[in-house]
């Protein structure tokens, strides 16, 4: 402990006005509710202070996990030793002098980010509208939906390299695959800021398009427990939710955690739930799918333990 309150020494240093918190749980930044506490928890505001943070942490040998909006992980019950780096207060979403590039840094949301772009009259980030990550996680696991994914309009993505330096990628050099990018090969890279690439459009229909996406996930999907979206990868030539459902666990519970009576690619969380209820529950439904039809189900999830 006393190694992690001189590295927060060092980061108020550093950086004077950076927040940070102490033993902070982190089911209060998963969209699973589900987490132990982070040993210290800090929330840079600017481009500047999270190079700076990342300097002190790898300088001192402290572990970090870079969290945006908590969309796409199920972090355990003990919690996470060492710091966690969230990069929601790096937010800023503007729209390019050529009119047809907008620009968001690693924190701003999809739906903040679809919705700036529907209002310039811009289409093309209509299917991000729902999807409940920041743009960071978002380019670094080509998040998608609704036909539309980030290797479809990402242009340019500024990122540090775990050395601090700054580099750009663009185009192609994302490697953009499914659920995948080449920051899934390079985990001490940190994404910063991306440029979007897209097509004017009719403000009106573009609200029209987020509007329909919108109903047709409220009409589908378990929006009112924590989730973390799709638990599983799509299996090539199959659907991860109506393998689930056919092999008959459509609404099985294992404590707290439950396949969503009403979508089984979904695992939620009734209230309560740990770590540990959703991991046997995740394994239960891997087993079933796999002894039912042969299929081994992938977890799109993040596991941090």
């Amino acid at each position: 402990m006393e190694h992690i309150n001189e590295c927060i020494a060092a980061l108020r240093a550093a950086a004077p006005d950076i927040d940070i918190l102490k033993d902070e749980p982190m089911r209060r930044h998963t969209t699973f509710a589900i987490g132990g506490p982070a040993d210290f928890f800090i929330q840079p505001k600017t481009r500047r202070e999270l190079a700076g943070a990342l300097s002190v942490l790898r300088e001192r040998g402290i572990p970090f996990l870079l969290l945006g909006n908590g969309s796409n992980m199920l972090v355990a019950d003990a919690g996470i030793r060492g710091a966690v780096v969230c990069t929601t207060e790096l937010d800023e979403v503007r729209i390019g002098e050529d009119g047809y590039t907008l620009t968001a840094e690693a924190g701003a949301l999809l739906g903040r980010v679809a919705r700036r772009a529907q209002r310039a009259g811009l289409t093309g980030a209509e299917f991000a509208g729902g999807i409940p990550g920041s743009v960071g996680g978002a380019v670094f696991m080509n998040a998608g939906a609704y036909d539309g994914q980030m290797a479809g309009v990402v242009e340019q993505t500024e990122y540090l390299d775990e050395a601090g330096e700054t580099h750009t990628l663009t185009g192609e050099e994302h490697g953009f695959a499914y659920r995948g990018s080449v920051f899934r090969a390079h985990p001490d890279w940190t994404v910063v800021r991306s440029i979007l690439r897209l097509q004017p459009g009719d403000p009106a229909a573009i609200l029209d398009k987020m509007n329909d996406f919108a109903q047709r996930r409220r009409d589908k999907q378990p929006l009112n427990f924590p989730s973390a979206g799709s638990t599983f990868k799509r299996p090539e030539g199959y659907f991860a939710g109506r393998l689930i459902e056919d092999a008959g666990l459509k609404g099985v519970s294992g404590g707290a955690a439950q396949v969503s009576e009403k979508h089984a690619g979904f695992l939620i969380n009734r209230g309560g739930a740990t770590c540990d209820d959703m991991l046997r529950l995740i394994e239960l439904v891997q087993q079933r799918v796999r002894e039912q039809f042969g299929v081994q189900l992938e977890c799109e999830v993040r596991i941090i333990r």
